[in-house]
């Protein structure tokens, strides 16, 4: 029976209609999918939506429609963009699917029957736009910037408290894998609390120090709105109050429900054996602590495998910027699959699409680090289609076909293969095998380009338009050429994961028939074997891939400067898959010291303090005039307060590591008079940018918080009404 493969992408919350974040995970997801089923493995690739909370229940009543109506228009936009790009997904799985239903109750019927659950009630100031608890009176301002509404609600608990210490130590002993390095010390810092707080610490078995009772229980059932999943009996017949299952519970759970948990047949039971756990599960980094404490705590207590590896990617920015609604700086996928299709007037709309996907596939896997964040720009597009794929691999194709096509009528000559390419087609297929096998893209995409310069090279060096000219060299000139040819075989198989469209059409070219047909028959578990019969005839030659020029980057350009369409939802964040935890947690800050990999923190100020100044300011302010150079000069941007603490020894500072949304900074504030630091985590404040560092009490300082003088001079904040995403430029 051969090895099996299980990936899963985020299932996405319908808060907004998907763009080039989503199809990054997505496209990454079935890279890996298509590769296992050429390795002859039997895979199971699975996505779909979240479609539950308050935040939808809201959204449709502004709308106008019921929750289902709502959540039905945006999953299908989801799926339509996936059959437009031949994403291979082998499920397509929604929360409101009644089978989905059953498992997520079963799930937590079992947690609840276990011990693992319990009732009880909460206070407390709720940001709806976030779905999250907030610390503080009523009227706290939420990391939205708005009032926060005080809700009082009995809920059912989960016991998370008792899994600290098993999480640390299967964390730390890679029985639990997550990567990258980054986003495992971040979930370890976490879980392990402030151990330099002088709190009581304790050491796991792993020798990783820990407060104990730094994770908290955490509330897994709502009852100030319906639209979720009910909490099953017996749980639910020990309250007079409607209770819904906590969203990201029910989101969670989709990863076995889809495999048939909760289902009681035997069919079911066998696909659940069969495919669980996981092997790899992709994630963005803004998701990773449900996916890396949640998750993994849930199963435990259920009695179920964790997954092998959890997989977190980075931030497309654009423009330098994180992509959201809020800035307009978005690119939709179908922007980028129209732009290319265009380009090829051959093929029919639907071909066309693909064609495009392609395009978008390899930029994505080639330019950008998975695991890290990555800029896209249209430029750039254009550039690596161009040089990579235009000029690179589809040339290469393109005239050796067209020199068999010329030298030999089309057919594959029959010659003794030359050894000068062995070295390396071997070492492209190990390095794409081993590449794929880590989930390392970039690496795998690079091994195939390095691929098409050798093949290249051995054409230019062995000249076979010289050699058709000399008749003695006609046995040379088959040997070139079938070894060209044999080599191409080679490379337009391994870029099939990458480039399944556009590897289809070589195949073709190549006389070979369907190359979907040949993964499927298990023709390309090994690719030193195979090539071609005696006598194989080319296919009929068309061009692959036709230069892009200024026309295309105008026709994106003008494509995405155009009003999108309206977002689902108006209080929606700009997030990639998720929606916020409503509960108090926060990941500790991502520092040097505990990602391993993130920018040195710094920050200064203006002045001591770190604040703008708070002097009272006259009635008429006498300050020079500025012309609107001079103000485009100071970068304002919306920042989240991501941990905050006060500096040794100074009555006025405040220490402040906060998320720029494209980097992560530390700034020191003089407001450590008026603002207890507890408080000001999850907030969203507004930060000059770009200031000179300076260092204040031993710390560098990269930034000042901006403040109004209110009164006495006593600072207040600048925050804002609407929901403003992080990094948002202010002008």
């Amino acid at each position: 029976m051969p090895s099996k493969f299980y990936v899963t992408t985020p299932i996405y919350y319908v808060n907004a209609r998907p763009h080039i974040g989503h199809a990054y995970t997505t496209i990454a997801a079935d890279v890996l999918a298509l590769h296992a089923r050429m390795q002859g493995r039997d895979t199971w690739f699975l996505t779909g939506t979240d479609e539950h909370g308050q935040k939808v229940q809201r959204s449709a009543q502004a709308a106008g429609v019921s929750p289902q109506q709502f959540a039905d228009e945006v999953s299908s936009s989801f799926r339509a963009l996936w059959q437009r790009m031949g994403i291979s997904y082998d499920q397509y799985i929604r929360t409101t699917d009644k089978a989905h239903r059953r498992g997520a109750q079963q799930l937590f019927s079992t947690l609840y029957e276990r011990g693992q659950i319990y009732l009880d009630s909460y206070t407390g100031q709720y940001c709806v736009s976030e779905e999250m608890f907030v610390e503080g009176p009523p009227g706290t301002i939420g990391p939205d910037g708005r009032p926060t509404e005080t809700v009082t609600e009995e809920n059912f608990y989960f016991r998370l408290s008792a899994f600290q210490k098993p999480l640390i130590d299967l964390i730390e002993s890679g029985q639990l894998a997550i990567e990258p390095e980054s986003r495992k010390n971040e979930v370890l810092s976490f879980l392990r609390g402030n151990v330099n707080s002088g709190a009581e610490t304790l050491l796991s078995d792993t020798g990783v120090p820990y407060v104990p009772g730094a994770l908290k229980d955490l509330s897994v059932s709502r009852t100030s709105f319906d639209w979720g999943i009910p909490v099953p009996e017996p749980a639910a017949n020990t309250t007079e109050q409607k209770h819904v299952i906590y969203v990201w519970l029910d989101a969670l759970a989709n990863y076995i429900t889809a495999l048939g948990y909760g289902d009681s047949s035997e069919e079911a039971r066998e696909k659940l054996a069969r495919f669980w756990p996981a092997d790899v599960q992709l994630v963005g980094k803004e998701i990773v602590r449900f996916h890396c404490v949640y998750w993994p705590a849930f199963l435990l207590a259920a009695g179920l495998p964790l997954p092998k590896k959890i997989l977190a990617h980075g931030w497309l920015l654009f423009e330098e910027s994180k992509m959201s609604k809020s800035r307009g700086n978005i690119v939709r996928s179908e922007t980028i699959l129209d732009a290319f299709g265009a380009l090829r007037p051959d093929l029919d709309k639907e071909l066309q699409d693909l064609f495009g996907a392609d395009v978008l596939r390899y930029f994505l896997l080639r330019e950008i680090s998975f695991g890290q964040d990555g800029s896209f720009s249209f430029d750039a597009l254009i550039t690596r289609y161009n040089s990579d794929l235009a000029n690179g691999y589809g040339n290469l194709v393109s005239r050796t076909l067209k020199m068999v096509e010329q030298y030999f009528v089309g057919t594959v000559p029959e010659a003794g293969l030359s050894t000068e390419l062995t070295v390396a087609t071997t070492d492209a297929i190990r390095s794409v095998g081993e590449a794929l096998a880590q989930q390392q893209f970039t690496a795998a995409v690079t091994a195939c380009a390095t691929l098409v310069t050798a093949i290249d090279g051995y054409i230019t060096i062995n000249a076979p338009w010289k050699l058709a000219k000399d008749e003695t060299q006609r046995n040379r000139l088959a040997s070139v050429l079938r070894t060209a040819v044999k080599a191409i075989r080679i490379l337009t198989a391994l870029l099939h994961p990458v480039l399944p469209f556009t590897t289809e059409a070589v195949w073709q070219q190549l006389g070979l028939g369907s190359l979907r047909r040949a993964v499927a028959n298990g023709e390309l578990t090994d690719l030193t074997h195979g090539g071609f019969p005696a006598n194989a005839r080319l296919g009929t030659l068309k061009p692959l891939f036709p230069r892009a020029d200024k026309e295309t980057l105008t026709r994106m350009t003008d494509a995405e400067q155009k009003p999108n369409a309206p977002t689902t939802d108006p209080e929606a964040p700009n997030t990639h898959a998720e929606q916020v935890d409503p509960n108090t947690q926060t990941l500790a800050p991502m520092t040097e010291a505990t990602t391993g990999n993130a920018p040195a923190a710094q920050s200064t100020s203006a002045d001591s303090t770190g604040t703008a100044p708070a002097a009272d300011a006259p009635a008429e302010p006498d300050t020079p005039q500025i012309t609107i150079d001079d103000f485009a000069k100071v970068d304002l941007r919306v920042a989240q307060v991501l941990f905050a603490e006060r500096v040794p020894k100074s009555d006025k500072l405040l220490r402040l590591e906060v998320d720029l949304g494209y980097e992560k900074r530390q700034v020191l504030a003089g407001i450590a008079a008026y603002y207890e630091p507890e408080k000001l985590i999850g907030r969203k404040v507004v930060i000059v940018a770009n200031l000179a560092p300076r260092k204040l009490r031993g710390y560098e300082s990269q930034g000042m918080v901006v403040a109004a003088s209110v009164g006495d001079g006593t600072p207040a904040l600048a925050s804002f009404l609407e929901d403003i995403e992080i990094g948002a430029r202010l002008r």
